[in-house]
């Protein structure tokens, strides 16, 4: 049976935006870009899952969250590539939160390694979380979904990565998120007859803690990280509420009548 999406035109703004009543789970929830989401989402009133690979900062994003708004905040152990812990997170939002309206693949990961001395594990460790992860995720959240019968909205992470190549190194990266991007495409058409929609966002590159660790892992210093990264047209680099106000937007029915898109939040970097 087809599950249309519903006609939101006689809906107020303030409704458009509200997010009350939901319930929101979003992967490596704990910094950076995921915990910029879980803020915006829980603002907007949803009840947010933040899910992540350490514990102890998935709890204290989980514990900061619940002084924003009126939802719930809840933490979980997830390893965005095992898939009996992608189910568990999903049983913790049915059991805690009663269901999951929202689900943000927001997990990845971003080793810079040559393609010429990339060794098979690394190529299979980033597709691992940032392709099998976005799916595993989307599989787990569409069936809770169908299963409840209320359809709900699925949001990718990319990358402007999903649409070019980049620097040197980042062969498993761009690949990876190439294939999540095609995933948001072909998954809105799966889902679509259960009311699901299936939206990704593509970020340029924005400072955070975790890729600010991956580039001192590399061994280059954060300033002369930071110093190779030119503004974009809009003349500034972004911070990760410029992304998360995007995932908010295509996470509420401000984007009712969207599936399968991906929206490039890169300042027109890709233009």
């Amino acid at each position: 049976m087809q599950v249309s999406v519903p006609d939101v035109s006689s809906k107020s703004l303030a409704e458009l935006v509200s997010l009350s009543g939901r319930r929101a789970v979003v992967t490596g929830g704990a910094r950076g870009l995921g915990r910029a989401v879980a803020q915006r989402l829980a603002e907007a009133g949803a009840d947010v899952l933040v899910a992540d690979l350490d514990r102890e900062l998935a709890t204290a994003a989980a514990k900061d969250l619940g002084t924003l708004g009126a939802g719930r905040a809840l933490a979980a152990h997830l390893d965005v590539t095992d898939a009996a812990s992608v189910a568990a997170a999903a049983d913790l939002a049915d059991q805690e939160l009663g269901g999951v309206d929202i689900w943000v693949n927001n997990a990845g990961i971003f080793p810079a390694v040559p393609a010429l001395e990339m060794s098979d594990q690394t190529w299979d460790e980033v597709f691992a979380v940032n392709a099998r992860g976005v799916f595993l995720g989307s599989r787990e959240a569409a069936r809770r979904m169908t299963e409840a019968g209320h359809g709900g909205v699925i949001v990718n992470v990319v990358s402007t990565a999903g649409f070019r190549g980049t620097g040197p190194g980042l062969a498993a990266y761009v690949g990876s998120k190439h294939a999540a991007r095609g995933l948001t495409r072909q998954l809105a058409l799966e889902f679509a007859p259960f009311g699901i929609r299936v939206l990704g966002v593509a970020p340029t590159f924005v400072p955070t803690e975790g890729n600010m660790a991956a580039a001192a892992a590399a061994g280059v210093p954060g300033d002369a990280f930071l110093s190779v990264m030119q503004p974009g047209p809009l003349g500034r680099l972004g911070v990760p509420d410029d992304i998360a106000r995007v995932v908010l937007f295509c996470a509420s029915d401000l984007s009712a009548f969207m599936t399968g898109s991906t929206l490039l939040a890169d300042a027109g970097e890709t233009a």
